[in-house]
């Protein structure tokens, strides 16, 4: 089992970071009964670990004890979509927008169909040995990565959350409540969830490395935190990555990047040296392979764009940016993501050729 989830805190009070808001969570979920919430923050930050965390507090171990299902949703034009969801006797997890533009089905088939099929706790005690925990009547339903959701799926997320709220209470992730329409964040309680500090993190692998019986440098416990950029499940990833890779540790040991990142630093390199149609041809490749192996699209614009910047001139920084934004929003707006990813190579070669070719006229 990977350390991330070996070592991921199982209850509300083992979390110990942003004890502030673990208080919050505790106070909230007292008498078992929760609003429709939504949690934000950025990846890595523990949305999930506390959203685990909560439904432990609420319904006890048997929240816990989950399943792995494949579920068939089918479309009115007949079409099968299948989706894996994660599901206990009191909660079912799951990620719409893998279904891609049939979202929308799936949202609203899964909640009705545990709208309908009302919580067990009454009947076998619920999660706790009070009256209340015991009287809990309803389920919850995880939804994660929101924000990637279609705007019908959205719309039709609000009508099922209105009509089903009695007996069914959800639990919404994403990244960013900006791209989530205003009448389900307003329907929801908003929780945001920040990333930790580095020394947050730093504390975090060293409790980690201590109960895998290891010895962690301080300095390199810092590195990683920074070269993590406070992702917390990043940061963990790395520091077993360099645990496979040599122990004892030491403090100016290599901290290993994933694969798809020295794939987009590899791919940055080859456009600014050299920017031709052949080149062009060859970046479309790697895109389109990134994105075959479930890549976001938006994650290897920004690193793309964080990895073109450091070969630049900070002149060309601005106009840089401001195609990376531009295309962004296109991502979000299109369908065809590897048309606008190709497209933004294209417009940086002909910004950065015509910047050669001034330079040396």
């Amino acid at each position: 089992m990977l350390w991330v989830d070996k070592h991921r805190p199982k209850s509300l009070d083992s979390l110990d970071v942003h004890p502030e808001l673990t208080t919050r969570l505790a106070a909230m979920s007292e008498d078992g009964e929760i609003p429709h919430l939504l949690f934000y923050g950025p990846a890595g930050s523990g949305k999930k670990t506390r959203v685990l965390a909560l439904l432990k507090r609420i319904y006890g171990p048997g929240a816990e004890r989950v399943r792995l299902e494949h579920r068939s949703f089918k479309t009115p034009s007949n079409r099968v979509v299948e989706l894996t969801t994660v599901a206990s006797n009191y909660h079912i997890e799951m990620s719409p927008g893998d279904a891609g533009i049939y979202d929308r089905y799936v949202v609203q088939d899964i909640i009705k169909e545990i709208a309908q099929n009302r919580s067990i706790s009454a009947s076998m005690g619920g999660g706790g040995s009070d009256d209340k925990k015991s009287k809990i009547g309803h389920k919850v339903v995880v939804l994660v990565g929101v924000d990637r959701l279609t705007k019908q799926a959205q719309a039709g997320l609000r009508r099922t959350m209105e009509r089903y709220t009695s007996s069914c209470r959800l639990i919404l992730l994403c990244h960013s409540p900006s791209k989530v329409i205003e009448p389900v964040r307003s329907r929801c309680l908003g929780v945001r969830v920040p990333a930790p500090s580095e020394s947050e993190v730093c504390s975090v692998l060293t409790s980690v490395c201590r109960k895998e019986s290891l010895t962690l440098p301080p300095a390199l416990a810092a590195r990683v935190a920074k070269v993590s950029k406070r992702n917390l499940r990043r940061a963990v990833l790395m520091i077993e990555a360099c645990r496979v890779q040599q122990y004892p540790f030491s403090e100016d040991q290599e901290v290993q990047m994933t694969d798809w990142e020295n794939y987009i630093t590899q791919l940055a390199r080859e456009v600014v040296l050299e920017q031709s149609p052949r080149r062009l041809l060859e970046a479309r490749e790697k895109l389109y392979e990134l994105l075959t192996n479930c890549i976001p699209a938006d994650i290897i614009l920004k690193t793309l764009t964080r990895e073109l910047v450091k070969n630049l001139d900070c002149k060309l920084w601005g106009e840089v940016f401001k195609w990376a934004a531009f295309y962004e929003h296109r991502l979000h707006m299109g369908s065809k993501e590897i048309l606008h990813l190709e497209a933004f190579v294209a417009k940086f070669m002909s910004i950065y050729k015509a910047y050669i070719i001034a330079e040396f006229m």
